[in-house]
């Protein structure tokens, strides 16, 4: 046996915690590396009294050629260490948190979710959900032991893992959950295109859609993992959209990244909608008295006066989940919780018309294309229409690749103190550009609100290496001029 310290290992492997899980590059997700974290996570777990010995712990994966592999390095670590691994093959991330906090057994995700391919990850949940910050430090600052002789030199199991039958109830459940919340054909007469690419959803959506009573069409599967980012939707995504509804004569189309944890859907001529706004109609649609939400996001929230209160925090779930829970302690109802990239959080049981949605306080990329077509159908109106209804400020965002983080935090930090040669000071450069600031917010990376009511945010991707760019005004136009207009200066000077 040898002893690893988790603090170590992420240093020297390369594979660190971003804003959901741990990621990194497929060659430095070795065998031993992934069952280092699996080893740390349940050691973690079972010290904190959440988990007991030898209970289950669900597993499932996305569809990259390296999550097969990373699963029965998970699934052997389980084993290895007094539990009983599930294998609850490819299914969305929400699916098998579902199935698991159902049970109040532990889970992991294999998946880099919108990231490319050289890239994977695992998420970790607890019993109740998610791992928050204090958990993931909890994890990281654990020394486990590793028996060195199940791996070979490249850090490699030297012998497969094998499963136990794998169970279906993770997808069923996840489907049933749907079906049971929505009225029987209450999507009888819309005709929804799924785009399937390669998520994990996509049977999921199919089955969602098709069972509530829709028209479906299938459109652009593929069994090559392509990295769909709802949040920086690709130009081959936005022409396709508007040729399938055109062609298809459809109402709509559904998808979600490669995890199926964050929702892309279009509008009835081709538009997809951005996850913020989404969000918006969802939490409307539910009933939602409390919303809280990443800095990054709509402004609009606030502006459609539509809830009790809006609370902002830094960007990812984990943050999303921490003020909803407070808010369940003061015995707050109705809390839910949207993210820019469209995943949506719901922190207490919702119901309609007598029938229950569970609380599912993790990424869902089902129930805001299911609410906004509601929406839509209860208004009598098509979803473009709908979508007029709210306040009309537009976001835009994109992302500079190939930027490391250290070297992104570099740029902002030069940003906010003036030191960069070429922009002198913070505010003289974005007043050039933008006119006067009005103030600055550095709840996550840096956020610039300026007098005519425009926001520009920048920010380094907790998951890649790559600078990420917010920006809200109110007109789309205006809001993309915006974003090439802030690329344009920073690519100057990177």
């Amino acid at each position: 046996m040898n002893e690893v310290s988790v603090s170590i290992l992420m240093e020297t492997s390369g594979v660190k915690f971003g804003t959901s899980g741990a990621r990194g590059l497929v060659v430095d997700m070795t065998d031993r590396v992934c069952f280092a974290y699996t080893t740390a996570f349940l050691d973690y777990l079972e010290a904190e009294n959440l988990i007991q010995a030898g209970s289950s712990v669900a597993v499932a994966g996305d569809y990259r050629p390296s999550s097969p592999r990373i699963m029965q390095a998970v699934g052997l670590a389980i084993e290895k260490a007094g539990f009983k691994p599930v294998n609850c093959g490819f299914v969305p991330t929400p699916a098998v948190a579902a199935y698991a906090m159902q049970r109040g057994i532990a889970s992991m995700m294999v998946t880099g979710s919108h990231i490319p391919d050289d890239r994977n990850g695992i998420k970790f949940y607890k019993p109740e959900g998610e791992i928050l910050k204090h958990d993931e430090q909890g994890m990281c600052s654990r020394t486990v032991a590793l028996d060195e002789d199940l791996f070979d030199e490249q850090g490699m199991m030297k012998e497969s893992f094998a499963w136990a039958d794998e169970t279906h109830d993770a997808y069923t459940e996840f489907v049933q959950r749907y079906m049971n919340f929505f009225p029987q054909n209450c999507l009888k007469g819309k005709r929804i295109g799924v785009y399937e690419h390669s998520s994990v959803a996509r049977g999921v959506l199919a089955d969602v859609m098709q069972g509530l009573g829709a028209d479906v069409v299938k459109l652009g599967f593929s069994e090559t993992f392509i990295p769909v980012d709802t949040e920086a939707v690709r130009e081959e995504d936005v022409k396709l959209a508007k040729q399938w509804v055109t062609e298809h004569k459809l109402d709509c189309i559904v998808s979600a990244d490669g995890d199926g944890d964050r929702p892309l859907v279009s509008d009835e001529k081709g538009v997809w909608l951005r996850g913020d706004v989404a969000g918006i109609v969802c939490a409307q649609y539910l009933g939602a008295r409390h919303v809280v939400t990443p800095v990054s996001c709509n402004t609009a929230v606030e502006k459609s006066g539509y809830f009790k209160s809006v609370q902002r925090t830094r960007i990812g779930s984990p943050f999303v989940i921490e003020v909803m829970n407070r808010l369940l302690e003061k015995g707050e109802k109705n809390i839910v919780g949207y993210e820019a990239n469209g995943g949506f959080l719901t922190a207490s049981n919702i119901e309609q018309a007598g029938q229950t949605l569970a609380a599912l306080p993790t990424r869902d990329a089902v129930i805001v294309p299911l609410a906004i077509i509601m929406a839509s159908i209860q208004e009598g109106v098509s979803i473009s229409e709908l979508m007029q209804t709210l306040p009309q400020r537009f976001t835009a965002s994109d992302r500079l690749q190939g930027i490391t983080t250290a070297a992104s935090q570099k740029l902002l930090a030069d940003l906010r103190q003036g030191l960069h040669q070429d922009f002198h000071q913070d505010r003289g450069w974005l007043e050039h550009m933008f006119g006067e600031v009005k103030s600055t917010d550095e709840t996550d990376g840096f956020r610039v609100s300026f007098v005519s009511e425009e926001v520009v945010h920048l920010r380094p991707s907790g998951n890649a290496p790559e600078l990420r760019c917010y920006v809200e005004a109110s007109q789309p136009a205006r809001a993309e001029a915006m974003l090439k207009l802030v690329f344009d200066s920073l690519q100057k000077h990177i």
